[in-house]
């Protein structure tokens, strides 16, 4: 039905297509949730600098990154604060699907919360999202760790223009 999030069956369906809704996934076993697809950490960095915002789009300015080393096991210990982190999965949505992420339960009952843009119909790319660890004593994160689901809607219309702005195709 229109207006509704996607299921299980729909997304897998949806991965099937050309372009397939969903690539560079690790397990789609593992992945493939009742109401959304878990996304996977492929990197994690530090925010070095401040950004801005202003009235138009030249006044945007992003904050630097420094992208931080996983240890031999695959393991960063993150202390309190903000990390911009960048998925495995490369999101292609259609002109009539969008997607909304939404962190995944263990890690709000460790203290830790992601933040999150809405995916635009008709987004290509790798994915990038703000985790913010609140506890004090830190957090732990393994690269390819499942940290956020994403949950895709089909749209009643089809967006006569889709995604057209600077992230576009990020991070391929």
């Amino acid at each position: 039905m229109p207006g509704t999030p996607l299921d299980r069956d729909s997304i897998g369906h949806m991965i099937e297509n050309v372009p397939p809704l969903l690539e560079h996934f690790l397990s789609l076993e593992a992945q493939l949730q009742p109401n959304g697809f878990d996304m996977t950490v492929q990197e994690v960095a530090k925010l070095s600098n401040p950004g801005a915002v202003g009235a138009a789009d030249a006044d945007r300015v992003l904050s630097d990154t420094e992208t931080m080393s996983f240890d031999a096991d695959g393991w960063l210990k993150l202390e309190p604060g903000p990390y911009l982190i960048t998925f495995n999965e490369v999101v292609n949505l259609p002109l009539d699907v969008m997607a909304l992420g939404r962190p995944r339960s263990s890690l709000l009952r460790s203290g830790v919360a992601i933040h999150t843009a809405v995916w635009d119909a008709g987004y290509h790319g790798r994915s990038q999202a703000l985790l913010v660890v609140y506890h004090p004593g830190g957090y732990r994160v393994q690269r390819d760790a499942r940290l956020m689901q994403l949950v895709f809607f089909q749209m009643e219309t089809a967006a006569s223009r889709g995604y057209q702005g600077r992230f576009q195709s990020e991070n391929i």
